[in-house]
């Protein structure tokens, strides 16, 4: 049960992950061919950073595996390039049917409405704070996504925060320049002011990404870099519980609460993305599971995949993570997540809240372009200008591949 492995598998899985997230992945593998005498499995394990690069090179070549994990905004342009067939009638219908609108969300192809990916996770972002320096501050502690902070109130805690904080705020840019965090953490506040990366009946991005609605919104962001309150990219990606905390708000992924509760207890409060325009906008989406729609063995693809997200240990795993819940059941079982609980908020937003990333073809341009506006305008370009260079690229892209129909409408 690895790749090379001398006997050929009846199933090959690509994947990647984090060392808890491989171990699961063998772990189900094993316990899969155990209890399925004769079925080999071979494991993919390719590194994050070189997956899209290996994926290409399989792809081009006719060789993807019968299974392909999948980052979710990207799963339109693997439909469309042919990559993927429905997984619905082959993984489990129970299993479909626990899973959450958000989670629904990331596995579905816009044009026919097909769930093509399911995964036992999602993802958001929070706004992370201190209760006791929230509360010196006198600045009040949202607890629900109705409640969220607006603009005003955002900035006048970062403001506040700024007399008594090396930095009010991370917004992790210490994850680097070209990275899917950008797109990731920061298009739900063009989506909270009202604007998008594209426009999602039209599928142009001129006249949307460079209107004046989103040049305020990078403008904004930029502006909070240029009064000294964001860390910067050198500092690394701790600063919000380092020794000292020097960043007083952290605006952070589900994944961040364990590392900062090892070191915060109780004092970590996690509240929803502030209002920044008529309401608070939060990201969704995850590497999810797919099946190759020229695998010689869907049925049992499908069985691995609903195999490995009921598997008690592949599902503790996770949960030991604080994994973000993608099945109601997994909610269930995530205290963390229950009502009450302290990420409550968090998986309140996935159905109050939560916008998918752009579903196109031509996702894999738009966030590159989105990545690197962004990367220049905190670095002080002009919004406007970087802005339209961007929804140049992703036009450009769109009609050199004729509209990607049918999401041109014919």
């Amino acid at each position: 049960m690895a790749s090379g492995a001398a006997e050929a598998a009846d199933l090959k899985i690509m994947f990647q992950g984090d060392p808890f997230e491989i171990a699961a992945i063998q772990g189900a593998a094993s316990r899969f061919e155990a209890a399925h005498p004769g079925t080999k499995i071979e494991l993919i394990n390719t590194p994050h950073d070189a997956y899209n690069e290996k994926f290409g090179a399989m792809a081009s070549t006719g060789n993807l595996p019968d299974i392909i994990q999948l980052d979710a905004p990207f799963l339109a342009n693997y439909v469309w390039s042919g990559y993927l067939q429905p997984v619905t009638g082959l993984v489990e219908q129970a299993l479909i049917d626990d899973m959450t609108p958000s989670n629904v969300s990331q596995g579905t192809y816009p044009p026919d409405k097909g769930l093509y990916a399911i995964g036992l996770t999602d993802s958001t972002v929070v706004l992370y704070g201190s209760r006791k320096q929230l509360e010196a501050a006198k600045i009040r502690i949202p607890t629900s996504v109705a409640d969220a902070w607006t603009r005003e109130e955002f900035e006048g805690a970062l403001k506040t925060l700024s007399a008594s904080s090396k930095w009010p705020i991370d917004l992790f840019r210490g994850y680097g320049t070209k990275t899917e965090w950008i797109t990731y953490a920061y298009e739900p506040i063009l989506e909270s002011m009202g604007c998008d990366l594209i426009n999602r009946t039209t599928w142009k991005s001129e006249g949307t990404l460079d209107d004046q609605t989103c040049v305020d919104a990078a403008t904004m962001m930029q502006s909070w870099v240029k009064a000294g309150w964001v860390v910067p990219q050198s500092a690394g990606t701790n600063q919000f519980y380092a020794e000292g905390r020097p960043a007083a708000l952290a605006w952070g992924g589900h994944w961040v609460y364990a590392e900062a509760k090892a070191t915060m207890g109780d004092d970590l409060v996690a509240m929803p993305l502030p209002k920044f325009g008529q309401k608070s906008a939060s990201p969704n989406g995850t590497w999810i599971f797919g099946i190759n729609k020229a695998s010689a063995e869907p049925k049992l693809a499908g069985e691995f995949v609903s195999f490995m997200l009921k598997d008690a240990d592949y599902r503790k795993a996770y949960e030991e993570h604080t994994g973000f819940p993608g099945l109601k059941s997994f909610a269930a079982a995530s205290p963390v997540y229950a009502a009450g609980g302290p990420m409550a908020v968090a998986f309140a937003q996935a159905s109050e809240s939560a916008v998918p990333r752009p579903p196109h073809p031509a996702y894999p341009t738009i966030t590159l372009a989105f990545q690197q506006a962004m990367t220049d305008i905190f670095d002080g370009a002009d919004p406007k200008d970087e802005l339209s260079k961007a929804a140049k690229k992703i036009d450009a892209d769109i009609e050199d591949n004729d509209g990607y129909a049918p999401f041109d409408g014919n």
